[in-house]
């Protein structure tokens, strides 16, 4: 069975967003072993500089790095914009190629740090909209479910 990590910086807050969490985490458990990793955020002043944005971007980075295995997809602006049938394409081709992990990786406010971003076999941009990095998991959670549908011909991508 494929292992699938969604690695975040940060913790959910909302209590709507850690239920559509729960959910999809649910509905993702018939296809694939799924682990949900919350990474610490780097505590950062209220108005911090340009220096003590990229401390905080790299040590971000190293803690990402040390729970990324496997395939790792960082999502990412500059990444490519897939539809849900392509997504769904994506996560079969890496399967079929013998690897068994995959981690999409979501950086904290900031981003991520070119580090995440060169260790990644592909780059994967949700939108060019910007969305909170806490919505971003759920989003990225629904279309992980949605491409098992697709793949298993399921109902409910119409």
């Amino acid at each position: 069975m494929l292992t699938i990590n969604v690695i975040c910086i940060g913790k959910l807050k909302e209590d709507y967003l850690r239920l559509a969490v729960a959910e999809y985490t649910k509905r993702l458990s018939a296809f694939c072993k799924l682990n949900v990793i919350e990474l610490s955020e780097y505590k950062l002043p209220n108005d911090p500089s340009d220096t003590q944005i990229a401390k905080c971007i790299l040590a971000e980075g190293e803690s990402i790095l040390q729970k990324a295995k496997g395939a790792i997809l960082p999502l990412c602006i500059e990444g490519k914009q897939l539809g849900s049938e392509e997504f769904s394409a994506k996560i079969d081709e890496i399967a079929l190629s013998g690897i068994s992990e995959i981690s999409f990786v979501i950086g904290g406010s900031y981003g991520l740090s070119d580090k995440v971003k060169s260790m990644g076999s592909f780059k994967l941009s949700m939108s060019k909209m910007t969305f909170p990095h806490q919505l971003a998991r759920v989003m990225l959670l629904e279309q992980i479910y949605r491409a098992f549908q697709i793949s298993n011909n399921g109902k409910y991508h119409k």
